[in-house]
């Protein structure tokens, strides 16, 4: 596993709190696990320890600490850590990291052999001791959301009789995010490979709030599902627009009245169909030079409209010497 650098806000005690609830993660751009280390004194962001998990004993790294008190415990409560990692600990998964590629081979042939051209293993995976060996696999579902895998599972397990073999299948995002590479903007490493720890759910509803083009070369990723980056800007895209005039509606300018055709929210600017004789021209005003011409209108009508807020007795307000005067 690759050390990474993480800044982390630590407590401004160099001990930890009698129940101290730490984030561990398992791949070096993964999702967050809590787990309890109370029982293991000092520990600080970057060490290794093992912990139970639903896939057996893994070994993972510590990232920060949290709140033991603000936290929200999962069912059952957090699992505690069972121990720091010791120097053989990370030989073990050293030495079995590099048995990884030559178990994902073996499996890609069988898997051939069996004719199961739409399974794809995208990654074996060992345990840190080596007692588990799992096979990250994709593809097309039997429509109730597993893969037709036939005997696979059971000849890998024959040939590595001494590990517990297992298949995991994983979705389109995880196989890119596992296999990296460029993504479909240019950037050298794809955002899901580079700091997206989860992924966000991502509507076309996104794309066309922030009026990005609905041609699927430009609003898919190389995993073939919507971009992820798609989710960055839509709530600031949401509250800008509730500021500025909907398409179509008419509005005053310093060039006379017009009608909305487009909005840039994050620049707060309105462009503006004007008429200027026969032809139309478009401009565009910050928001600041606009008055919104149906709410002027209203308000001229009911400037002009007599009073309605007193009986027939008359009215002494006022409205009515004002109209007359």
């Amino acid at each position: 596993m690759s050390d990474m650098m993480v800044s982390v806000d630590t407590p401004a005690s160099s001990e930890t709190t009698p129940r101290a609830i730490v984030g561990v993660r398992f791949m070096r751009v993964g999702k967050l696990y809590h787990f309890d280390a109370s029982a293991h004194g000092l520990l600080r962001p970057g060490d290794r320890v093992i912990v139970e998990t639903t896939r057996g004993r893994q070994l993972g790294e510590v990232v920060h600490f949290i709140d033991a008190a603000k936290a929200s415990p999962p069912p059952g409560g957090y699992k505690p850590i069972e121990g720091v990692a010791t120097p053989r600990d990370l030989a073990m998964q050293q030495f079995w990291q590099s048995k990884e590629t030559e178990a994902m081979i073996n499996g890609r042939e069988r898997a051939h052999q069996l004719r199961l051209q739409d399974v794809k293993i995208v990654k074996a995976e060992y345990s840190y001791d080596g007692a588990r060996l799992t096979f990250l696999i994709s593809g097309p579902d039997d429509g109730q959301g597993k893969l037709e895998t036939k005997s696979l599972r059971d000849d890998m397990q024959a040939l590595h009789p001494n590990h517990q073999v297992s298949l995991r299948q994983i979705g389109p995002r995880d196989v890119a995010k596992l296999l990296g590479g460029m993504g479909a903007c240019g950037l050298e490493t794809r955002c899901c490979s580079m700091f997206l720890t989860e992924f966000s759910p991502v509507s076309i509803k996104m794309a066309k709030e922030q009026g990005i083009s609905l041609n699927p070369d430009e609003i898919t990723g190389m995993c073939g599902r919507l971009r992820c980056c798609l989710v960055y800007e839509y709530e600031q895209y949401v509250a800008a627009r509730k500021t500025l005039p909907k398409r179509n509606k008419p509005v005053l300018t310093p060039k006379g009245p017009g009608k909305v055709v487009d909005v840039n929210p994050l620049k707060e600017s309105v462009f503006v169909e004007i008429r200027e004789g026969e032809d139309y021209r478009t401009y565009e005003f910050l928001k600041a030079d606009l008055q919104p011409a149906e709410e002027l209108e209203a308000l001229k009508k009911k400037a002009d409209s007599p009073c309605d807020r007193h009986e027939s007795g008359g009215c002494n307000c006022g409205k009515a010497q004002k109209r007359n005067a």
